[in-house]
């Protein structure tokens, strides 16, 4: 997860060893986040940033705005077939930041205050909605619309979990299933045979 942070504030002044003398002020609090319309700041990092995320060859899977203390944090999903690697994070984190920069620097203010940007993929909680979704997903077991199987196949229609044809309209939100490997199936080293003698 890439994090930026913007304009910090400067720390009051202290002296040697923590204490405050008598004369000298306390220090300066740094000053909570601007209370801004959320939604209506997300509306316009999203206009500024999807175009970039998509032109790089992603998906923009979900934007998150809220106020943490002093700053803003803005967190921004993406996602690719084949998943993501922490060079793609680096990469995405770049062009929304400098994105966002533009923006600003023509004359626009998107997010007023200082924020912090961080750009991570989506956990394997995240719901199923979209048709790339299912396809990403193929071989693994997931619960959907009462049923639980495994998807074998995902085209622009629907999908195949197990043997049964599902259109995506009749799907709702899909959930992975977390699959522990059974016991039967695990991988053992094999006993080389002279510690097999040695043992009798």
């Amino acid at each position: 997860m890439t994090q930026r942070g913007r304009a910090s504030s400067r720390p009051g002044h202290r002296r040697p060893g923590g204490g405050r003398g008598r004369d000298e002020a306390p220090a300066e609090r740094s000053p909570a986040a601007p209370r801004i319309d959320l939604a209506a700041a997300k509306a316009r990092v999203l206009a500024v940033i999807e175009p970039v995320v998509e032109a790089a060859g992603y998906d923009l899977e979900e934007i998150g705005l809220s106020r943490a203390g002093r700053r803003h944090v803005l967190r921004v999903l993406v996602d690719k077939d084949g998943g993501i690697s922490l060079d793609d994070v680096a990469l995405v984190s770049r062009a929304i930041s400098q994105a966002l920069d533009e923006a600003e620097e023509s004359g626009g203010e998107v997010l007023a205050g200082e924020y912090q940007l961080e750009v991570g993929s989506p956990g394997v909680d995240r719901p199923l909605t979209e048709p790339r979704h299912w396809r990403r997903n193929v071989g693994r077991l997931v619960a959907v619309s009462g049923l639980t199987g495994r998807v074998t196949a995902a085209d622009e229609n629907g999908i195949t979990l197990d043997d049964r044809v599902i259109a995506y309209a009749d799907l709702g939100p899909g959930k992975v299933q977390i699959e522990f490997k059974r016991l039967d199936e695990a991988e053992f080293e094999d006993v080389d045979d002279e510690d097999e003698e040695g043992e009798e």
